[in-house]
C-alpha cells in the first residue's frame, strides 16, 4: 500500500434492492482496498445499510464513492481520515 493512502468509511443506504448486484460488482472491483464490510437489513423500513471501510489513495476513494453514488436506488456518503 502506498504511503499516501487514507482510511474512509463509505456508507450506503439501499432503498431499491434492484441495485444490490451493481453495488457488489463495484465493491468487488475495488476489493484490494477494502478492509471490511458490514451489511444490515432493516426489514421494518424495507432498506439495507452497508458500511465499507477502505484504505486507498484519495482518487480511488472518490472513484468508488462516485460510482456507487450514481446508482439509482442508493444514497452514498463518505467520511475520510485526515491522515
Amino acid at each position: 500500500m502506498p504511503e499516501n493512502t487514507r482510511v474512509a468509511v463509505i456508507s450506503i443506504v439501499v432503498e431499491n434492492p434492484d441495485c444490490v448486484t451493481e453495488i457488489n460488482e463495484i465493491l468487488h472491483a475495488y476489493s484490494d482496498y477494502i478492509i471490511g464490510r458490514m451489511g444490515i437489513p432493516y426489514r421494518e423500513k424495507n432498506i439495507s445499510i452497508i458500511s465499507v471501510v477502505i484504505d486507498a489513495e484519495s482518487d480511488v476513494i472518490n472513484r468508488v464513492s462516485g460510482k456507487l453514488g450514481r446508482l439509482g436506488g442508493a444514497t452514498v456518503k463518505t467520511a475520510c481520515s485526515k491522515k
